[in-house]
């Protein structure tokens, strides 16, 4: 296709800055012609510059290796001059190589922004991304740090009088070193390339409890990191889409975010590369969550038309898990047999976990068939759940099991949660399953606990420093350690790197993962108290359980608009509330 008159009216500046710049245009100008059909994709993401907010370390030889480093600290414009102003410079000698490390203030997704001056040109550096000073500090290699699935450790050349951008990696930490000898480098700006989704923060939650509410915008915040092109799991590593870590992340964006398409995007990436008899992500219990997701984001949602389109999978998938359910009602699930990591050592544990979670799924598919128009199978579903639960597994003393089996009413909530989930008060809860264990305990009344152990468990991880939550936590670790925004003192052990297990040993583990934001969803359903009956949020209850707590308010998204909520406990104890809920939108205050 040639330019001309008529097709140049075509195309408008939007699309040409898309094309050149990435910016948000979803489909190609037409002088790109037919031959670049389905070539593409289209990017709904957003770029801001940070500049970091401390140095935390330098190896400046005495003051001769490194001028005006605080320079750094100041905004910048991303542009290189001839000004001649007054700049950071980093020098190499034949014995020492300068080093300095820049903390950002919180954990970002993206890379680095590097702007030189005339003494730049041609001067090789090496960076180091870390999500603490330990694993910007350390080399690939030692104790777990690695360049799996994000580079966050490499060399470069930077240009002479230019700006260099670098790197897609989660991090709050970056080391800049000089590595070859006798060179001066001039830097006027190290800022971070901040890469998110621009979005409103449509759901709110506060009360007189300022632990709670850093830790409900932590939980939000760890899932807006992993909202990229698809939801991953972590965004230095495990930037996948997993889905049964999925859950916890779907519940916190529809508390938070309200509709946005990286869900859709993501249930139907899994299911498209998925054929059946496969199990997604190569685990059973993962395509069980795939059923227990769509009945949750139907609900919250209310697109019947999204919902038909799974129709068929959803259908034969139903299908093939009656096949797996043996004449007395015990699941015969095949392929990887897996809750999350921790539990992983209890098998016995297991098997109870995927009775119930088998159950669950089941349940929701009933529902959605019922919705579907598919009685026939919804019945068959039902009375298949129905046999399951006439098995009681043991559920071996493992949180996560009693959880899921309190959850399925295969066991008392009351009884699961004081012989186990309560036991040990956060000891042995986990990141991902802790969402369920909060589940389990409110079910069974006991919203005080929950909050306790969301301030313990989850508040530990804030005491460490952390600004978004990990992949895996136990409160034991918390013992003589030092945080994640600290070089570690002699005697001290290293939250970081002296920890994780299985995948995540060392400095291998994520220190965001959207698995773990449960509590955000958590205290909006019960504290706040917003539980949706029917779908599309036509329907919702407001009943706030707010323990010892003196007041909340907040508000919740719905297709039709936001639901303004407010609690407050008067000195006889009751509770006062109000509602201010959309048109369409039906809240029962109980």
């Amino acid at each position: 296709m040639h330019f001309t008159a008529d097709n140049m009216k075509k195309i408008t500046f939007l699309t040409l800055m898309s094309l050149a710049f990435g910016l948000q245009a979803q489909q190609l100008p037409p002088v790109f012609g037919d031959e670049y059909a389905g070539k593409s994709f289209g990017d709904s993401r957003v770029r801001v510059y940070l500049a970091p907010q401390r140095i935390v370390w330098q190896h400046d030889g005495n003051g001769q290796l490194i001028q005006n480093a605080e320079k750094l600290l100041e905004k910048g414009n991303g542009q290189s001059d001839l000004s001649g102003r007054a700049i950071a410079k980093m020098r190499s000698t034949d014995a020492e190589y300068a080093g300095i490390l820049l903390d950002f203030g919180k954990e970002l997704q993206g890379g680095l922004q590097i702007v030189t001056d005339a003494t730049g040109g041609g001067a090789k550096i090496r960076v180091r991304l870390g999500e603490s000073v330990s694993e910007a500090m350390s080399t690939v290699g030692a104790q777990g740090a690695t360049n799996d699935h994000a580079m966050r450790d490499f060399t470069m050349t930077l240009p002479f009088l230019g700006v260099a951008e670098v790197g897609n990696s989660g991090f709050r930490f970056a080391r800049i070193d000089l590595v070859e000898p006798n060179v001066t480098l001039g830097l006027k700006e190290v800022n971070a390339i901040f890469t998110y989704r621009d979005i409103p923060y449509l759901g709110s939650f506060r009360c007189n409890d300022e632990r709670l509410n850093r830790i409900w915008l932590t939980g939000a915040y760890t899932v807006h990191l992993n909202m990229q092109e698809y939801i991953w799991d972590g965004i230095k590593r495990d930037r996948l889409v997993w889905l049964g870590d999925l859950h916890p992340e779907v519940m916190t964006v529809s508390t938070v975010f309200g509709y946005n398409e990286v869900i859709p995007k993501s249930l139907d990436l899994a299911r498209d590369i998925t054929p059946l008899p496969g199990w997604m992500n190569g685990m059973c219990s993962y395509s069980l969550w795939w059923i227990i997701i769509h009945r949750d984001w139907y609900k919250y949602q209310g697109s019947l038309p999204y919902l038909k389109e799974q129709q068929r999978y959803l259908t034969d998938l139903l299908n093939l898990l009656l096949t797996k359910v043996d004449a007395t009602g015990k699941e015969k699930l095949e392929g990887g047999r897996f809750l999350d990591w921790p539990s992983s050592p209890n098998a016995a544990g297991v098997d109870a976990g995927l009775q119930a979670l088998m159950v669950l799924a089941l349940q929701a598919g009933a529902e959605m068939s019922d919705v579907l128009g598919n009685a026939s199978l919804a019945k068959k579903c039902t009375a298949t759940a129905a046999l399951m639960k006439k098995q009681l597994p043991d559920h071996n003393h493992l949180k996560q099991a009693a959880a899921l089996l309190a959850l399925a009413d295969m066991m008392p909530a009351k009884t699961a949660d004081q012989a186990t989930i309560s036991v040990g008060g956060a000891k042995n809860f986990s990141t991902f399953y802790g969402y369920y264990m909060l589940q389990a305990q409110a079910k069974a009344g006991n919203y005080q606990g929950a909050i306790d152990n969301i301030r313990e468990f989850w508040g530990g991880m804030l005491d460490m420093g952390a600004t978004t939550f990990w992949e895996d936590f136990d409160i034991g670790w918390l013992e003589n350690a030092a945080g994640i925004d600290e070089l570690v003192p002699e005697g001290k052990k290293d939250i970081h790197a002296d920890f994780g297990d299985y995948c995540y040993k060392n400095l291998r583990h994520s220190l965001c993962h959207g698995w773990a934001s449960g509590p955000t969803a958590w205290l909006s359903e019960h504290v706040l108290g917003v539980k949706v009956l029917e779908p599309g949020c036509r329907v919702l209850s407001i009943e706030p359980h707010l323990g010892s707590l003196e007041w909340v308010e907040g508000t919740f998204p719905t297709p039709m608009g936001l639901v303004h909520i407010s609690h407050k406990k008067g000195p006889d104890g009751k509770v006062k509330t109000t509602v201010e809920a959309p048109k369409g939108v039906k809240a029962n205050v109980i």
